[in-house]
Parts: structure tokens; C-alpha cells; sequence
């Protein structure tokens, strides 16, 4: 929840409570075979209205909890809040990958993205790192708190989750840079190798870009191609086959562009 967005004030949020952020490196230069994904700002304007889509034969949408904060399924946006706002995953571990932050993730998401890494290394897209992973409720504070400070609360509710909204406090995010670090936590990350190879193929390790290019009044954060959100391989490829690329317009709920009054 993420998570708490780019802009330059982030290596000061981060210092709050997460270890510092490396500086930029060299960019990378491997390249890969996939086509970037088209964030032109000429892009039709997305629809605020998300309706479900239509369930093919053998994919149960009911087969897991979207509210139930302990499913994979969870979804959480600015009208749907973790609860408790206080959760706390019971299965958090570190994730053996290189890091610039505590790599913590839920056992199943750590696993999955050990394997994305590595695939991605050997399909020559580049080595990858954790960037962000879980924070806790008391740690999104302090971040969201750091975006009010710097960018007030309009400009904070567009780029960070409230405490208590934040997917990253799920256990289920992961921010993902590349190695040597460049376009760290900027939209030009989709755009890099590591980025484009993404947007391909997390699906098949069973994650999704959570805040797509397009989306945005559908979502409630601007485009974030470091953002991946593990939901698993099963809805992860079903969304993938279906074209639908966000979780409220998959399960049909309604956008939230904005928090509640």
C-alpha cells in the first residue's frame, strides 16, 4: 500500500524508519524480446465505473477471501482498509534476494518472487532487487506522515496509502528496482529492462502491476511499474488472460480514486 510513492522526498521518508536508499547507479543494458507497455499521455481516459468480468469455466472468483486480511486474494484500496488498520501477517519472513530495505514478505510471496528473480536473470532482463516490501502499521505512518509533510495531504493521498490502507502492510507488495540501481521508484522503471520484462511475465510467478498507467481513477495512485502486488499464479494468469488489469474491476468493485469522507 505500496507504497509511499516516488518523488524526491523519498529518501527522506525512507530514512524514518526503513534503512537508507543506495545512489543511483549506472544504468543497465541487457535486453530483452517483450515490448514496453504504452503510458503515452494521449491515453483514453479509464473508466471510474469497474464491472466484473465474466467468469470462465474452472475460475472460481469466490474461491478465496478478498476481505479477509490473512487471504492472498485481499484487496485492499483507498475505500477498503486492512482490517484490523493494525494487521500484522502471521507469516512474514526475509526474503533470501538482494535488498535495499528489510525484504520482508509473507512465506508464499518471498518464494515467488526468489523464483521471479532468478527467471528474470536468466531470460536477460537483468538482475533485480527488493526495494520495498512489508511495513508495518506503525512504519506506514511515518511514511504517509513525510508525504503531508512534504507535499500536503491531496499530494500525499496520491502517491502513499493512509496507515491502515496500504498494501505493503498485506505482506503482498513488493517494490522492485533494478540492479545496478536506476529508475528506482519512478515511472521510467517500466521503461528499463527489468521494468518491461515485468509488466510480462510476473504474472507467471503470480504477481500483478498493481497501479497500472491507465487506471488511476480506478485505483486512487498514478502509475507505479516498480509496484507488484502477489495475488497468485492462479488469478494472476486469469486476470493476464482476461485483459482486466486491476483487482476492483476484476472482482467488480467500485473505484476509489478517493478515500471516504
Amino acid at each position: 500500500m505500496t507504497s509511499r510513492r516516488v518523488r524526491p522526498v523519498i529518501a527522506a521518508l525512507v530514512a524514518l524508519s526503513i534503512t537508507g536508499m543506495l545512489g543511483a547507479c549506472a544504468r543497465e543494458a541487457p535486453t530483452v524480446s517483450t515490448r514496453p507497455p504504452s503510458v503515452a499521455p494521449s491515453s483514453p481516459e479509464p473508466s471510474i465505473t469497474p464491472t466484473a468480468t465474466p467468469t470462465p469455466p474452472g475460475f472460481d472468483k469466490a474461491a478465496l477471501s478478498i476481505d479477509d486480511p490473512n487471504s492472498i486474494w485481499v484487496v485492499a484500496d483507498k475505500l477498503r482498509p486492512l482490517n484490523p488498520l493494525t494487521f500484522v501477517p502471521p507469516d512474514l519472513i526475509e526474503t533470501p534476494v538482494q535488498h535495499l530495505n528489510p525484504p520482508t514478505l509473507r512465506a508464499e510471496a518471498a518464494n515467488a518472487i526468489v523464483t521471479m528473480f532468478a527467471a528474470a536473470k536468466a531470460e536477460g532482463a537483468g538482475g533485480m532487487q527488493l526495494q520495498s516490501a512489508y511495513r508495518s502499521y506503525t512504519v506506514q505512518v511515518k511514511v504517509y506522515n513525510g508525504y503531508v509533510a512534504s507535499a500536503g495531504k491531496a499530494g500525499a493521498d496520491s502517491q502513499s496509502a493512509r496507515p491502515g490502507f496500504s498494501e505493503h502492510q498485506s505482506g503482498l507488495a513488493a517494490d522492485i528496482s533494478a540492479v545496478p540501481l536506476t529508475c528506482a521508484l519512478a515511472a521510467c522503471f517500466g521503461q528499463t529492462p527489468q521494468g518491461i520484462w515485468l509488466a510480462a511475465n510476473a504474472y507467471r510467478f503470480g504477481f500483478v502491476l498493481r497501479y497500472p498507467a491507465d487506471k488511476t481513477a480506478v485505483t486512487g495512485y498514478i502509475y507505479e511499474p516498480w509496484h507488484f502486488r502477489y495475488v497468485g499464479v492462479a488469478l494472476a494468469t486469469e486476470m493476464k488472460r482476461s485483459g482486466v488489469t486491476t483487482l476492483e474491476e476484476f472482482f467488480g468493485l467500485p473505484a476509489a480514486p478517493t478515500y471516504a469522507p
